[in-house]
């Protein structure tokens, strides 16, 4: 037990081994203002003995002290083994103090904290609309990160609708992820398949997409039909290496635990025991989306990726991806996930960029 005197009002405060919280009092006080019994203001010291422990929290170079405090508002400053927030509000300090007790968590479990698992954290205690002065309710759950045996590290959702659509992929055998650019449709995708065919729940995963070019004509491609289509697939393959090492992917490539093919070559088929990635949906016809769906097997599944504000083909109203959404919605068994300009999760311009192309049309 621990004393700490302020003027004349001391408050008892319980500590563990780890951690020691210190609050400043507050003139007003009130129900809402308390934790454990002690009055909280908007600051918020945190004293960790433990030096490795200290070290796993604040990130290389404090980097992930900067990504609280440009979520939560307010100014963190580091010193010894002292972390202090002020200036957050009420609810700044409540998060904070949850997150540095997940942090915490996370460091004595033996993993080291990412940016990614903070900005997923804070993700889910936002609300919708992204203010931070608003109540915290419904956070996402997170037994929605995906562990990639032999990945780089754990793939967690940064947003409500990014755990909806991780939890879609696994409830449903088929799951829609719909969505602007930027969401991690295509990346959260990839990862739940890694996951389920590196662990040996899955015996291949398949990757396709229909090859319509954005707006310009490329002409004839030279090599065979996997050099051909490569180019189109390029985003699959970039969300891959940002996930396991190369050398991983290519013996996944030799063995054929990743096939490539092309959609129009996908009639006749079955696909069994594999996970199927459809990406850039948009720009399948009714026809081709109708194959497609009818492909999966027994023990499959099947994620759709698309973006309905970026449809390439001729007329908009030809795409599978509509004609699905309109048709198969209350159909047992299929999830359709919806993300949105407030998911976005590229360099924030994107957002920007995206909400005026939203407000302009």
């Amino acid at each position: 037990m621990k004393y700490l005197d302020y003027g004349s009002t001391s408050y008892l405060l319980k500590t563990t081994n780890y951690l020691a919280l210190d609050f400043i009092p507050c003139e007003k006080y009130t129900l809402d203002n308390t934790y454990n019994g002690v009055y909280l203001d908007d600051s918020i010291t945190i004293v960790l003995d433990n030096r490795d422990v200290l070290s796993g929290v604040c990130g290389a170079n404090d980097g992930n002290l900067k990504v609280i405090e440009g979520s939560l508002g307010g100014r963190i400053a580091a010193r010894g083994n002292e972390i202090r927030l002020e200036g957050a509000g009420d609810n700044g300090v409540r998060r904070f103090k949850t997150l540095i007790d997940k942090l915490i968590t996370q460091v004595e479990e033996g993993e080291n904290p990412s940016p990614e698992y903070i900005r997923a954290l804070v993700g889910s205690f936002l609300p919708a609309e992204e203010s931070v002065d608003e109540p915290v309710d419904g956070p996402v759950k997170e037994e929605t990160f995906i562990h990639i045996p032999q990945g780089f590290r754990r793939v967690y959702p940064r947003s409500r609708n990014q755990g909806a659509y991780i939890q879609g992929m696994r409830k449903d055998d088929i799951c829609f992820g719909i969505g602007p650019a930027g969401t991690g449709k295509t990346y959260l995708a990839i990862a739940q398949a890694l996951s389920l065919v590196l662990s040996k729940k899955m015996r291949k995963m398949v990757l396709t997409r229909p090859v319509v070019e954005a707006g310009e004509s490329l002409g004839f491609l030279p090599g065979d039909l996997a050099q051909k289509i490569n180019p189109y697939l390029r985003p699959l393959h970039d969300a891959m290496e940002a996930l396991v090492p190369y050398d991983i992917i290519h013996r996944m490539e030799e063995t054929r635990a990743i096939e490539i093919a092309p959609l129009a070559y996908m009639r006749g088929r079955s696909l069994n025991n594999c996970v199927v990635i459809l990406d850039e949906a948009q720009n399948t016809t009714r026809e081709q989306m109708k194959m497609f769906l009818t492909r999966i097997g027994e023990g499959a599944r099947a994620v759709i990726t698309g973006d309905i504000t970026q449809i390439d083909l001729p007329r908009r109203n030809d795409s599978g991806l509509l004609d699905a959404i309109s048709l198969l919605s209350g159909i047992d068994g299929l999830c359709f996930s919806y993300l949105h300009t407030v998911d976005v999760v590229r360099n924030p311009l994107v957002k920007k960029i995206i909400q005026a192309y939203e407000e302009q049309s």
